[in-house]
């Protein structure tokens, strides 16, 4: 695994291959800000991690889930420590009757509990089935999962004013977490962070 560390995108948590500084934010990110505060994602996205993830997603390898955790608190401790719930990334209903379980929601569950924080597994509804993301660009992402989530009305009052963590299991683009962030913040959340366990990490053209 290539382990994520500092120097780091403080914003998106793209990993820098040489120390720019403190508080410094990739070219992406200046160029158009994501809605989502800050994100941070505990290994690089490649052939090795892409194998661990599919198998704790299509594998039933919940015995990952405690390793997983362990890495997640490592790199994103300060989002933790900052977050009032935490919450995953939510499944379609019929993904999730599929694959029996939501990857995301266990790693939250886990971190939940192991930090004292507020676990809101249903708090993000993904009200439509969404094509899979996986072959698309940027802003085909973004158009993909548009108006795909909605907050549970039985959480509004609860989220309002509060820092919510969003966990996943691996960003691409951020589409997907810029989409629940949005939702969030309308809802009245004070800010939104991202920690996942995986993050693709692409050049940057000159």
């Amino acid at each position: 695994m290539d382990f994520i560390c500092e120097p780091y995108c403080q914003c998106c948590g793209k990993p820098f291959e040489f120390d720019p500084g403190a508080d410094v934010v990739c070219g992406a990110c200046l160029r158009r800000q994501p809605i989502f505060e800050r994100a941070r994602s505990a290994v690089v996205y490649n052939d090795n991690s892409k194998r661990f993830i599919l198998a704790f997603k299509h594998g039933d390898r919940m015995d990952m889930v405690p390793t997983m955790a362990i890495w997640l608190e490592q790199v994103g401790g300060e989002l933790i420590e900052a977050a009032d719930v935490i919450a995953p990334v939510p499944l379609h209903w019929t993904r999730y009757l599929a694959r029996r379980f939501n990857q995301s929601a266990e790693l939250a569950r886990r971190i939940s509990a192991e930090n004292a924080t507020l676990f809101a597994p249903d708090l993000l509804t993904r009200r439509k089935r969404t094509a899979s993301q996986a072959g698309l660009n940027a802003k085909q992402r973004a158009k993909n999962v548009r108006g795909a989530f909605t907050v549970k009305p039985n959480w509004i009052d609860k989220v309002s004013g509060k820092r919510v963590l969003l966990i996943d299991d691996v960003l691409t683009t951020g589409a997907t977490l810029n989409a629940c962030a949005g939702i969030l913040l309308w809802a009245g959340a004070s800010g939104v962070d991202v920690l996942t366990v995986a993050r693709v990490v692409r050049v940057e053209r000159e």
